[in-house]
């Protein structure tokens, strides 16, 4: 089943709010458990004005839910979507940084099967 146009749009502004760097670290770390927004902030190494700006985005679009406690509100990622969506991204981004680059022909050590590092 093709997804319609505003489940596309909706997924393209999720993937537009998880690109800003802040934005996924704090998810990153809401998936451990609910936490302030001090205490976002600490975990970030962000101002907690900054952070409190961008959970109101990441909480418009559904990406974290609060609890009240008293005065305090805590901050929680909203459900198992948001943790395989998150968990896939820096699964896949670890995979990129971590292979080696491709080499576009074969040169010396690909003509015995062996490395540089090998030969020597």
């Amino acid at each position: 089943m093709v997804p319609s146009n505003g489940e596309f749009q909706s997924a393209v502004g999720m993937l537009k709010l998880l690109g800003d760097e802040t934005r996924l670290r704090i998810i990153w770390a809401l998936l451990d458990g609910e936490h302030s927004v001090n205490e976002l902030a600490a975990l970030v190494g962000a101002h907690p004005t900054g952070v409190s700006q961008h959970l109101a985005k990441l909480r418009l679009a559904r990406l974290v839910r609060t609890r009240r406690d008293g005065t305090r509100i805590y901050y929680v990622a909203d459900d198992a979507h948001v943790r395989r969506l998150v968990e896939e991204v820096l699964s896949h981004a670890d995979h990129v940084t971590r292979a080696e680059p491709k080499t576009a022909g074969r040169g010396a050590a690909g003509k015995t099967g062996r490395s540089r590092d090998a030969q020597s």
